[in-house]
């Protein structure tokens, strides 16, 4: 408490990210929409997401974005007998983010957009989903503790077509 106190005491100029690079590592979970598997509405469950990326300040306001994340979620047939497997999703994002100056010198609120790819797998046997592209919005804050340390909270939206889940002789078995 002592430290993150002392941290977080002095002025640590937050403003400003012109032509400044950061790394940004990322921790929470994804709320999947579900999908559709033959007859059966495939339900899917919350699940972990983790990865990191790159930022960089264009100037005072703007910062362009590079974010890997991997996310991996259980699914299950509502009668909980046919279709069920772990589903992953890399997400390569692409965008742009603006910065909001505020009086608060250690928050920066932003809101941002951009170009998601998301590569897709279904871990049943014999089993793929096809790769798709998507768009983001998303919106957040960083807190700053020191000049080079931000705790953040973001929430982010992807919005992509249904892509194929090609079953185990290659012909379309559902929608992911």
């Amino acid at each position: 408490l002592a430290a993150a106190v002392t941290l977080s005491a002095s002025t640590v100029m937050a403003e400003n990210i012109k032509g400044k690079l950061g790394a940004t590592g990322r921790i929470g979970f994804i709320v999947p929409a579900d999908s559709d598997y033959g007859p059966y509405k495939v339900e899917t469950d919350a699940g972990f997401a983790g990865g990191g990326g790159f930022i960089y300040g264009i100037d005072r306001n703007i910062a362009a974005e590079l974010d890997i994340t991997h996310s991996s979620f259980d699914s299950q047939d509502p009668t909980g007998t046919f279709v069920n497997g772990d589903f992953d999703v890399i997400d390569i994002g692409l965008g742009a983010q603006y910065r909001f100056v505020i009086s608060q010198a250690n928050l920066t609120p932003y809101a941002g957009a951009g170009l998601d790819i998301l590569i897709n797998d279904f871990d049943r046997p014999g089993h793929s989903v096809d790769t798709t592209v998507g768009l983001h919005v998303k919106g957040g804050i960083d807190y700053f503790l020191t000049r080079q340390v931000a705790l953040n909270a973001e929430g982010k939206l992807v919005v992509a077509p249904e892509t194929d889940i090609n079953g185990p002789t290659g012909h379309k078995a559902g929608n992911f």
